[in-house]
């Protein structure tokens, strides 16, 4: 397994590669990652250790939020690329094809199950094909998971997934999620960079049955983190691997903090040979009805791509499902 960084100064590879494997300079050879190239300021570093390893919790602590990231001896240390070991399993529905339409519940917070069954039919009335919770609404005392995933199902064609969110306690995460599905949720969803990433992993292995959106509230920590960080990619490609169907990748508004460039970076994360299946790629945040085509064309085209509309919708004059109506319209015409 190999790693880049782009790292100033590029000597500091070098504490790198004995930091992340044997901690000590004449630690055992055969397990001493090495730097293997050095290209201006990227440095690529070799991890005998790591070749063949599916623990996400280790991949984490070896080169991505490793001890690296706490050293005081560098200027700046950015973990660009990864050439990932074999044997993690992808998605196991893989990417929905063609395009799709995405719409969160919303209010986030407040609703009783009741009342998002009916906003659920709304948006699945204006033409949604996956509705999903918001990031912050789990199980209150209000709304349980498991009532309001029954109102929800009740009331949405079959045809339409609703994705609960299941995150929460560790030790209970697979009970909630085996409760959601058997009251009906057609998709799971988690928030994983929070959770923990080794959730995505524990959901894809449990086999349930359904497609797995992995939120990535708390991943901007990690890209945005100034002088240490980590690539749109290389979190895109390691949420893919690890089991996600659906992966957020920003968008083209100034909602979210990606570049257009890092918004397509990371759509071919979820397309390109990693040796699983594809993942669609969520476009979602600032995403409606007056800049859903443009979001498409800045995307490079429809194939397993989900326009995810959330708040923009919902200011629309004639409602909600008139809001999700035409961001589906926009796209469908484009």
């Amino acid at each position: 397994m190999q790693a880049t960084y782009e790292i100033d100064p590029p000597s500091w590879g070098e504490t790198l590669a004995i930091l992340q494997s044997v901690s000590l300079p004449d630690g055992p050879r055969l397990v001493r990652a090495r730097i293997v190239d050095v290209a201006g300021s990227r440095v690529t570093v070799d991890f005998p250790a790591l070749d063949g390893e599916h623990s996400v919790e280790q991949l984490l602590a070896a080169c991505i939020a490793g001890e690296w990231a706490d050293r005081g001896d560098v200027r700046s240390c950015r973990l660009v690329e990864v050439a990932w070991p074999g044997g993690l399993p992808g998605p196991a529905l893989g990417a929905d094809p063609g395009l799709s339409i995405g719409a969160i519940v919303k209010p986030a917070l407040g609703l009783m199950p009741e009342e998002a069954a009916a906003v659920a039919a709304e948006l699945a009335e204006g033409g949604a094909d996956l509705l999903k919770d918001d990031e912050l609404m789990a199980g209150p005392p209000y709304s349980p998971l498991v009532e309001r995933v029954r109102a929800i199902a009740a009331s949405i064609p079959e045809d339409v997934r609703y994705a609960p969110n299941v995150t929460g306690p560790a030790q209970s995460l697979l009970g909630r999620a085996e409760a959601a599905v058997e009251a009906g949720a057609r998709a799971l969803m988690v928030n994983a960079f929070l959770q923990g990433l080794g959730s995505v992993r524990l959901l894809r292995d449990a086999g349930f049955g359904v497609p797995l959106f992995v939120h990535r509230v708390g991943s901007s920590f990690l890209r945005r983190g100034g002088v240490v960080s980590v690539s749109a990619r290389v979190l895109a490609e390691l949420t893919r691997l690890l089991g996600a169907d659906y992966v957020q990748v920003g968008s083209f508004s100034s909602r979210t903090f990606d570049t257009d460039d890092e918004v397509r970076e990371q759509i071919a994360a979820c397309r390109s040979t990693l040796g699983v299946a594809p993942s669609t790629a969520v476009l979602g945040g600032g995403v409606g009805p007056d800049n859903a085509a443009r979001q498409l064309r800045l995307a490079g085209g429809r194939d397993g791509i989900m326009l995810l509309l959330g708040s923009s919708a919902y200011v629309h004059p004639d409602g909600v499902r008139a809001g999700v109506a035409a961001a589906a319209a926009a796209v469908r015409a484009d």
